[in-house]
């Protein structure tokens, strides 16, 4: 499935800022199931952006917009080439050791209630357990907007019962690490009924599994990832890949706005 993606971050400031700078992790990774045919990273006004990769080997972009200026634009735009692989990602280049995905971060550390999600794996399950693992989650927490915020924990999130694709992202990331099982959480877009206006990026998580590598899994929708999944960053949890992040100095108040737009590309585009 060829997809099409025109997404805009656009900061609005109270007063003039005299120099910005972010870190954008708004690229996909070409691999096995995902071709990028095309894509470009751009930013009003006119600043400096360099492409690189961070720490997990995601693409990455440092934007710095230099001398005065009220408000930023930053587009990320594109066509990418999907199929479905049921989840599984290969074709990656893997510049982290799996350990490193068994790290608790604050916004992954177990609770009692995540601890009582686990069940023993038994020895070759370890897919079966992640799958009854997803349906667990996403039958404990409902998909419920405005009730959770970036710094929400996994543990505080089910503990609610309800949050968005962040939340059962975490929580799924936490019960694979309490059980050993290496886990990383990942930024990217979902194409809906052909075309979504989404206010912001999607998110799930992914496992490692012996023997198959990294698969997938949406806790949210319930469904290892499809050909409706464009993948774009993967790190510990949702601060690690963010898809942008950054400073400035001055501006005072600062308003956000976010405009996804995730398109089928028909046969006459």
């Amino acid at each position: 499935m060829r997809i099409v993606i025109e997404h805009t971050t656009s900061y609005r400031y109270s007063s003039i800022a005299t120099y910005s700078v972010q870190s954008l992790r708004l690229t996909p990774a070409a691999f096995e199931g995902q071709q990028v045919v095309n894509w470009q990273v751009t930013c009003r006004p006119d600043g400096v952006i360099t492409p690189t990769r961070d720490g997990f080997g995601n693409v990455m972009h440092l934007m710095t917009v230099e001398g005065p200026h009220q408000d930023v634009d930053i587009i990320a735009s594109g066509v990418v080439d999907i199929e479905d692989r049921h989840g599984v990602v290969r074709g990656l280049v893997e510049t982290v050791p799996l350990r490193v995905f068994l790290r608790r971060t604050d916004l992954t550390m177990p609770g009692p209630g995540i601890l009582d999600l686990l069940k023993p794996i038994a020895a070759g399950e370890t897919l079966p357990w992640l799958h009854d693992l997803m349906g667990n989650i996403r039958g404990q927490v409902e998909y419920e907007t405005g009730v959770t915020d970036s710094q929400t924990t996994a543990a505080e999130a089910l503990k609610a019962g309800h949050g968005v694709c962040q939340d059962h992202a975490h929580i799924f990331i936490s019960a694979c690490r309490a059980a050993e099982v290496p886990a990383r959480y990942v930024t990217g877009y979902l194409l809906t009924d052909g075309i979504s206006d989404e206010p912001a990026h999607h998110a799930w998580a992914e496992a490692f599994v012996e023997g198959l590598g990294w698969i997938g899994f949406d806790v949210a929708n319930n469904v290892c990832p499809t050909d409706r999944y464009v993948r774009m960053a993967a790190a510990l949890d949702a601060y690690y890949a963010a898809p942008i992040r950054g400073s400035r100095r001055g501006g005072g108040e600062e308003r956000l706005e976010v405009q996804v737009r995730v398109q089928r590309q028909s046969a006459q585009q």
